[in-house]
């Protein structure tokens, strides 16, 4: 009998002109976990889209049980016992936990869904695998690590014997994490095949057999879990040595720089309001905010940097009070800011590598003369700083739009960085990026903090904030429900906060 529930060899896909797999190959035995790594774009998702009939393959075999599949698409996959949980969930907010996990596949006595059969084989999963879920709720009203529950526990009703899971940890807490891998044990010890698709390495070690690495559209090669290390996938991945555990040095912290006080804002929605927030920032050191996405820390940045008015409350910056003022106004008072969304905020895609560095500076000497601009000193200026921060290719006039997602947010990077200035906001600054970007963007933050700035760093990456923080801040529900010096923080004690657990604060402004 053959092995492997999974045979997918030779894999070609093609969008347009960009040709995300060139050579993929991937197998899945039966009762395994099995990791597929890559940075992005490495094709990866791409690759098991295909095997769930989201994107058809142009070229290669794909075999499920032996039987060998021509044409997929979504309900063949189901039919085939394959499920997928995407990153960004398919539940219908409006709908209960039940209506959810049975829409397209209700139960029925007679003309009418069988609510009571429906709810007892619910009940068979969750008691089964330990499932924290309530059924009779909303899914506005549940928690994200319980909306990965219900997507489970969705597929597995559709009969699932393989199951994709797409960067799955991204929205969780560590806690909500290890739930899930206890979760994805018990699958495996009851044969399910199990496809795990992510950028930790840590957890990948943790939960994997076996670990199967892409990079540029190629299938570089897979390893047992037990023969290889984070150094060794990280190599693979990126082709060379890669150091992401940045040796933090000790703050030496001068004036405030940044002080938040009794802060109020609007919010996206509820739970994102900026209720009374103090906070402060000083010279040369980095404080690091951590919390699950859409607690506030999109607000509070917004607001700090003139995005999103100030209800009530105070900004200062370097002592002068910059509350509500126009974006321009505050970077005249000297904040940067690398934001969350680099395409919307950051770049403009559809202009040079040159016009993107020199956007917020155009105007300025020596960039500017009267009404003149000063073409070869801004070519050599970006030369100059597509060299020192590794932005490739180095040529000037190359339109953004073609650059790698990595290299793009190093052109945002090395603008604000090169500014200078009192204090650089880095909101999510390696969000998106592939590991060779990752370092040299936690590189430079401890530079701009060596040279004597402050920086706010906003990260969804518990282990990006442990290793470049001197003092963490957490918030959950637009409050700051901890605080702490990086020497206490540990995933565990933060992980907590971030669901609202008990406030760890010593007292006064982090």
């Amino acid at each position: 009998m053959n092995e492997y529930c999974v045979e997918m060899t030779n894999i070609v896909k093609s969008f347009g002109e960009v040709q995300a797999v060139k050579n993929g190959h991937f197998n899945l035995k039966k009762g395994e976990i099995h990791s597929l790594i890559g940075e992005n774009g490495a094709g990866k998702s791409t690759m098991m889209k295909m095997l769930y009939g989201m994107y058809d393959f142009d070229d290669g075999t794909v075999k499920v049980n032996g039987e060998q599949l021509t044409k997929i698409v979504p309900k063949i996959a189901i039919e085939k016992g394959i499920g997928m949980v995407h990153q960004e969930f398919m539940l219908v907010n409006e709908l209960t936990v039940l209506e959810n996990i049975i829409l397209g596949f209700e139960p029925r006595k007679g003309m009418r869904i069988d609510f009571e059969k429906a709810r007892a084989d619910i009940q068979e999963y969750i008691d089964e695998y330990n499932m924290d879920i309530q059924m009779n709720k909303k899914i506005n009203q549940i928690s994200v690590g319980e909306a990965q529950r219900v997507e489970i526990i969705k597929i597995l009703c559709r009969g699932a014997e393989i199951i994709i899971l797409d960067e799955p940890t991204a929205v969780l807490t560590p806690q909500e994490a290890q739930q899930l891998f206890r979760i994805l044990d018990k699958l495996r010890e009851n044969g399910k095949s199990i496809v795990f698709i992510s950028h930790k390495l840590d957890e990948v070690m943790q939960i994997s057999d076996r670990i199967s690495v892409m990079r540029q559209g190629n299938y570089i090669g897979t390893v047992n879990k037990s023969e290889t290390s984070e150094a060794e996938l990280a190599k693979m991945m990126i082709g060379r040595e890669v150091f992401l555990n940045i040796e933090r040095k000790a703050a030496t912290p001068g004036e405030v720089v940044l002080r938040v006080e009794n802060l109020w804002t609007s919010g996206e929605k509820e739970n994102s309001k900026i209720r009374g927030i103090n906070l402060e920032v000083r010279a040369g050191e980095i404080v690091g905010v951590a919390g699950i996405d859409g607690n506030g820390q999109s607000e509070l940045i917004e607001a700090i940097t003139g995005l999103r008015k100030v209800e009530k409350g105070k900004v200062y910056l370097d002592g002068q009070d910059i509350t509500n003022f126009q974006p321009k106004k505050v970077r005249e008072a000297g904040l940067t800011h690398i934001p969350e969304d680099r395409n919307t905020r950051g770049l403009n895609r559809a202009l040079s590598l040159k016009e993107n560095i020199v956007a917020v500076q155009v105007d300025d000497k020596p960039f500017a003369k009267g009404m003149l601009v000063n073409n070869k000193e801004i070519t050599d200026y970006t030369t100059k700083l597509a060299e020192k921060f590794d932005i490739r290719p180095r040529d000037p006039e190359m339109i953004t739009q073609s650059l790698s997602g990595g290299n793009a947010q190093k052109i945002v990077v090395a603008r604000e960085v090169s500014i200078g200035g009192k204090l650089l906001i880095a909101s999510q600054p390696t969000r998106g990026v592939d590991i060779g970007a990752i370092e040299s963007i936690r590189t430079i933050l401890q530079e701009v903090k060596e040279e004597g700035r402050g920086v706010l760093l906003v990260s969804a990456e518990l282990e990006e904030l442990l290793s470049l923080s001197d003092r963490i801040v957490v918030m959950y529900e637009g409050k700051i429900s901890g605080r702490m010096d990086a020497s206490e923080a540990n995933e565990e004690n933060l992980g907590l906060l971030m669901m609202g657990g008990a406030d760890t604060a010593k007292g006064g402004a982090a």
